[in-house]
């Protein structure tokens, strides 16, 4: 049996996969447009974008092939469909629309739910003062994040960006028309992806994108670019708050403890959490919510 071409979804088009080799083929071909074979779907398989996949029944002259096997996962994301990602960067704009704390914090808690690094950006810090921009990076640190400022033009900072999303595979999420697709023609000026203006009404953008597409970055990094929302899902399960603030994470790692090991946090006797983060209100909210 002849020994499967390894590659990598880049793309779902149709019903087609548009896949990138490991190695070229023998004309230096990089990019092959692939059919999945039934077997994959009877054993309940779905190719998602980001998956590793081995190829068989190459067409050399026509770009084609078939998909004949998955292989493991080291991640895997529903909203949206990508397999195998790094790192979730939330981006959130200083203005246009504006920001605000909960918002922000409902983006971050979505992107902790899925077990990745996350990396908040702030883009159009052009927009704001640089003392307006440097109190929400001191908050975000305060928060346990590591953040980065983005500006129309300052090709620095956008470096500074492109080297903390080497290596792996980073997934743009945010609210719509905060320059995610902006972002994107930044990083990767032969892309031109299309964008669109914020609404003056709602403060919020149309969605630009349609579908989950991955972009070579450098050669040990892609950009997933999704569809935008206004609005991230917080997990159902209010357990899981407490392990998706960092500052609590924190606390935690640095031998505070709790009486009970159920301990939500909140008002129960013997908690050995402090309460002056700036987000504990918002935990506390969140949680009276779910309960």
């Amino acid at each position: 049996m002849a020994e499967l071409l390894r590659a990598q979804v880049m793309a779902l088009e149709a019903n087609f996969c548009r896949v990138k080799l490991q190695q070229p083929g023998p004309a230096g071909q990089q990019i092959l447009l692939c059919t999945r074979r039934s077997r994959l779907a009877h054993q309940g398989e779905q190719v998602m974008v980001g998956d590793w996949v081995g190829l068989d029944g190459v067409d050399w002259l026509d770009g084609r092939a078939a998909i004949a096997a998955l292989e493991p996962r080291s991640s895997s994301l529903q909203r949206p469909a990508l397999a195998n990602a790094d790192r979730v960067v939330v981006v959130v704009a200083l203005a246009q629309p504006s920001l605000d704390a909960q918002g922000l914090s409902r983006f971050l808690l979505s992107a902790e739910a899925t077990g990745l690094e996350v990396l908040p950006v702030l883009s159009k810090a052009d927009l704001v003062s640089s003392e307006q921009c440097l109190e929400w990076l001191e908050r975000l640190r305060s928060w346990g994040y590591e953040p980065h400022s983005i500006a129309h033009g300052k090709v620095q900072a956008l470096e500074g960006l492109r080297l903390r999303l080497c290596p792996g595979i980073s997934v743009l999420c945010g609210p719509s028309g905060v320059g995610k697709t902006s972002l994107l023609n930044a990083l990767l000026p032969d892309l031109q992806l299309r964008t669109a203006a914020v609404s003056g009404k709602l403060q919020r953008g149309r969605h630009t994108t349609r579908h989950v597409e991955l972009f070579p970055l450098a050669p040990n990094a892609l950009l997933a670019d999704t569809p935008g929302f206004n609005r991230p899902e917080l997990p159902p399960n209010p357990g899981e708050f407490a392990s998706l603030f960092p500052e609590i994470r924190q606390q935690l790692r640095a031998g505070r403890r709790c009486r009970f090991n159920d301990c939500r946090h909140l008002q129960e006797p013997g908690c050995g959490l402090e309460r002056s983060w700036e987000r504990y209100g918002l935990y506390q909210s969140l949680m009276q919510d779910q309960l």
